[in-house]
């Protein structure tokens, strides 16, 4: 981890209005993938409206490089197919990391990221302490998809042995 500049622990909550891709329903999961670095959430059978809760860490080296989620419909007998896919900047959670804020109340939004062109955004996401920590939610638009909405919160965790953002 001497390259690494910290964790971020990635909660891929759940999806919101999936495509259908069997009969009359998805079997989904998301695949993470950041410089190498390849997770996969569970499967969920028979919904397009799936609850993860599924916690993923990844080391980070460079705060530029977008992460990026796909979802997959899980098919038995051929192979699975792509329900959309989005990309997390993690650019303005780390300028809310590196203004070294301490002991503000639970709850402080400490900066709103509004969607646009550029980014995946479905609604504002904010960046807001939470007891010592600062949490970002995010509802993602799926892209190349007719429909769909991933919810994800990420966290910075900062081991020994990390460079850090600071």
């Amino acid at each position: 981890m001497e390259n690494s500049l910290g964790l971020l622990r990635l909660r891929v909550r759940r999806g919101i209005n999936l495509p259908i891709r069997d009969t009359r329903s998805s079997d989904p999961y998301v695949v993470v993938t950041w410089a190498g670095q390849k997770l996969k959430t569970g499967m969920i059978n028979d919904t397009c409206n799936p609850e993860w809760n599924d916690e993923l860490t990844l080391s980070i080296t460079d705060i530029n490089v977008p992460i990026n989620l796909a979802v997959y419909d899980s098919d038995t007998f051929t192979a699975d197919d792509k329900m959309g896919e989005a990309e997390i900047d993690i650019r303005p959670y780390v300028e809310c990391l590196r203004m070294g804020l301490e002991n503000l109340p639970t709850g402080t939004v400490i900066t709103r990221v509004q969607p646009s062109r550029t980014n995946c955004l479905s609604d504002e996401s904010c960046c807001v302490w939470d007891n010592g920590r600062i949490l970002q939610d995010m509802f993602l638009r799926l892209r190349n998809v007719e429909c769909g909405e991933i919810e994800v919160q990420i966290e910075w965790i900062n081991p020994s042995g990390c460079k850090g953002v600071f």
